[in-house]
């Protein structure tokens, strides 16, 4: 997928939180943004629509966990679908990352919430392995 320059959201998808960190094609690096905490689906999409607007991000990018040996982890069709839902509300291309340690590591590491790091990380993985 060729991606047009510009802005790129990443989100560390949660049922109580999301990360979200920003970063553009032309520096490809990453930096932690927010954390949205909202109670309901129409309060985080609210949020949402509101950085997409503020953005207009050339692609979003959503971590997707997985299990050390790869397989499918209980959250992984839940951010399949908010990736789904991104790219169906907003028209901007998605990409799954995945996310298998960057939570995790951050946590034993700061043991605080971390969820904009979090997806700092995985956009920063994104660019890494991306040409």
């Amino acid at each position: 997928m060729t991606i047009a320059e510009g802005c790129i959201l990443a989100f560390d998808f949660g049922l109580k939180r999301i990360g979200v960190a920003v970063g553009n094609t032309l520096l490809r690096q990453a930096e932690a943004l927010q954390i949205i905490h909202a109670p309901g689906n129409d309060a985080k999409f609210a949020a949402l629509s509101k950085l997409i607007q503020q953005w207009q991000p050339v692609l979003c990018v959503v971590g997707l966990p997985k299990h050390p040996d790869g397989s499918e982890h209980e959250m992984s069709v839940r951010c399949q679908r908010f990736a789904n839902q991104l790219n169906g509300r907003y028209g901007v291309p998605v990409v799954l990352v995945d996310e298998r340690y960057t939570s995790a590591v951050l946590h034993a590491q700061r043991g605080e919430h971390i969820d904009d790091d979090a997806a700092a990380l995985i956009l920063q993985q994104y660019f890494d392995e991306t040409p």
